[in-house]
């Protein structure tokens, strides 16, 4: 469970980059640029003290990066302009945790505890409560619909890559591989960056007219590039990897799920972002609901330990 921890605070310090690159190069431009200096970063990483593109889960994890890192970020980037980030980080976090659960059972067979079920439904409501909009969003209904399409589409990007890095892992023990964090991530960024690419292409050869960003916007935004390459798909990824080595990502999602929540207090310090009373009582709920899951598997290890004792 600590890696999931870990996950969230990376992911949340990610989020905030990722929006100050944006704003001085623009979505695709920053998206593509942090995916390829975070290749750069766990390749050195792979190759130096990993296993490279060794390992029996190499095609598992490829395609576990083309469904999250590609599919996925590209459905959400659909979602977000449309009705707007609170809205599609609500649907891609509070729906990724439950279809993961649900695709590993049917696919792996891992099944989930009902304290742990509990748990998890607890702090997704946390999470349902905080960042739920306060109003009515003003946009046609169909632009709403689209937007809403998209976004479950980003969930089943984020609940299938997480499935598929599990099975990834299976692959790689069945052949005697133990493939690390850092390993797993490069080998599952190398199919997202391939499907960036090509998402970029299209969007370039879409919109003819769009210029690339002139150099003194590279000087004030290359910094926030880098910072969110690191703290994202280099740091945050391998940390996301080691989670799901060892824990259901019905599991792993729900701890993930408060990084949002966990952005809005980052926020607060940096930005001055004053949260609302509902964020913060969402924020509650969803730390009880980490807390007690932690808990759980804590006392479930030790519970299990003392009945193998007492039979010895």
């Amino acid at each position: 469970m600590f890696a999931s921890f870990l996950t969230t605070i990376f992911f949340s310090l990610s989020v905030i980059f990722a929006a100050r690159s944006a704003r001085v190069l623009g979505g695709p431009t920053a998206n593509l640029a942090r995916i390829g200096v975070a290749t750069v970063f766990l390749a050195i990483w792979a190759h130096t003290f990993g296993e490279g593109l060794h390992g029996g889960g190499l095609a598992w994890f490829f395609l576990s990066g083309i469904i999250g890192f590609g599919l996925g970020d590209m459905a959400l980037f659909g979602a977000l302009p449309r009705i707007g980030p609170r809205l599609s980080i609500l649907i891609t976090q509070c729906l990724a945790a439950p279809l993961a659960a649900t695709l590993e059972w049917l696919w792996l067979g891992t099944s989930v505890r009902l304290v742990d079920l509990a748990c998890a439904a607890l702090i997704l409501a946390g999470v349902a409560i905080a960042l739920a909009p306060d109003h009515g969003l003003d946009v046609p209904p169909r632009t709403f619909w689209i937007g809403v399409l998209f976004g479950i589409g980003s969930a089943l990007g984020q609940a299938g890559g997480a499935v598929v890095s599990r099975k990834a892992n299976e692959a790689a023990a069945l052949t005697g591989w133990a493939i690390d964090g850092g390993t797993a991530a490069y080998q599952r960024v190398i199919g997202g960056l391939l499907m960036t690419i090509i998402g970029y292409l299209v969007l370039r050869r879409s919109h003819p007219a769009a210029e690339p960003p002139a150099v003194d916007r590279w000087r004030r935004g290359g910094g926030f590039v880098l910072a969110n390459a690191l703290a994202g798909p280099t740091l945050g990824v391998g940390c996301y990897q080691w989670a799901l080595r060892s824990t259901p990502s019905g599991l792993v999602l729900p701890i993930i799920a408060t990084s949002p929540l966990v952005t809005i207090v980052l926020s607060f310090f940096i930005d001055r972002t004053r949260p609302s009373r509902r964020a913060v009582l969402g924020g509650v709920l969803a730390v009880v609901g980490a807390v007690a899951l932690k808990d759980a598997q804590s006392n479930w290890w030790l519970l299990s330990t003392l009945r193998k004792l007492l039979n010895i």
